[in-house]
């Protein structure tokens, strides 16, 4: 049996491809060290369902 998150649900209902027009239409990969818009949409909404206090949280 497969274990499905709740995480991976939502996650699942955004739309990367429009999102990534987003990303485009905005320009908001310019400034862009490392980390892509993508992975940083994922690592905060994992923060804020987690109640992480920090991004350090989830580092560990």
């Amino acid at each position: 049996m497969t274990n499905v998150t709740l995480f991976s649900q939502i996650m699942s209902k955004l739309n990367r491809a429009k999102f990534s027009k987003l990303v485009i239409e905005k320009q908001s990969y310019k400034r862009q060290k490392g980390l892509n818009s993508w992975s940083h949409l994922v690592s905060m909404l994992f923060c804020q369902f987690e109640k992480s206090q920090s991004v350090r949280d989830i580092s560990n």
